[in-house]
């Protein structure tokens, strides 16, 4: 019965959210509507939905979306030649649980894990 799931996080300023997820990750903002509160993207079969909230404080958001992913090393590489910031302590590593994962945050403090399985 289910088929997806489309986390939905917190964003101070669509621009900014737009520009970080659309210029540098390379989403695509999904929809024909552009809602001034809301904002759709997708990229492959990933799908995350932003929510206004101008109050936010990025010091205080717990926003968090775990990402599945094939050859992540190719993902890592082509992230930092295009100078995206890696979390301080999300650097590419293999994980006791058997994923090899890396971390972002974006512009609002949303942390971003990309992790492939080990064992297939």
């Amino acid at each position: 019965m289910l088929v997806s799931i489309n986390p939905k996080l917190p964003m101070r300023n669509k621009s900014a959210t737009i520009d970080y997820y659309v210029n540098l990750l390379g989403f695509k903002k999904v929809g024909t509507i552009n809602y001034p509160d809301y904002l759709m993207i997708e990229k492959d079969n990933i799908e995350i939905h932003f929510f206004l909230f101008e109050a936010l404080n990025p010091k205080e958001n717990y926003g968090q979306v775990y990402i599945r992913t094939n050859e992540i090393g190719l993902l890592y590489q082509s992230l930092l030649k295009t100078n995206i910031a890696i979390h301080p302590n999300g650097k590419l590593e293999v994980k006791p649980w058997k994923q090899k994962e890396f971390a972002l945050l974006d512009p609002d403090s949303n942390l971003l894990t990309f992790g492939e399985s080990l064992s297939k």
